[in-house]
């Protein structure tokens, strides 16, 4: 490896595939494990409950955030305003981190670093690993995992429909959300499970 490459990232033309979280008893371990760190515990909570990208949610600031119920914000990778309505366990994880904060500037970033800088997407990235690694969850986990993790219960858990996830992603197809999801393998070896 050359000086300044970063190891964690797809040589050029080739790609990572994390998984998403799909085991609701292990989601509920990371936020146990994470329970007296207010940032972390935000970023988990937050990313799981979104379909936020890890670089829109480490941009996010205290005036994104302070005394709202929807996130209104210009997405990084695509330039597109998004309008995201926070649920309960978002709003109550803001505040938690909010209250820990010495006097927050409206302007300061929410999740920051140890030197004060605000996070970086690899940072988040080694630290999603770390935590399924802490619970002994197997297989390739990152932040792109708390995206995933959103889409996959949405579909499995609470039923939602394909086309409604396809346009809360922008894919450009139903496939596209399934192979993203990780749920078309396990969906077409169900099928085959079916007893006539």
């Amino acid at each position: 490896m050359k000086k300044g490459e970063n190891w964690n990232h797809p040589a050029k033309g080739s790609s990572i595939t994390v998984e998403p979280i799909r085991n609701v008893k292990d989601i509920k371990a990371i936020k146990r494990m994470l329970a007296g760190n207010p940032r972390d515990y935000c970023i988990f909570v937050l990313g799981i409950n979104t379909n936020l990208r890890a670089s829109d949610i480490l941009n996010l600031r205290v005036c994104d955030v302070w005394g709202k119920d929807e996130l209104v914000l210009k997405e990084k990778k695509t330039g597109k305003i998004r309008r995201i309505t926070l649920n309960d366990a978002v709003r109550k994880a803001i505040n938690n981190l909010l209250a820990s904060m010495s006097n927050p500037d409206d302007e300061s970033y929410l999740f920051l670093g140890l030197r004060g800088n605000p996070l970086t997407v690899p940072t988040l990235s080694r630290m999603v690993k770390t935590w399924c690694q802490a619970i002994n969850l197997p297989g390739n986990y990152g932040s792109h995992s708390l995206r995933k993790t959103w889409g996959y219960h949405q579909r499995v858990s609470f039923g939602m429909g394909l086309p409604e996830l396809m346009v809360c992603f922008n894919h450009s197809s139903q496939r596209q959300t399934l192979d993203y999801l990780c749920v078309q393998p396990e969906e077409v070896r169900n099928i085959y499970l079916n007893v006539l």
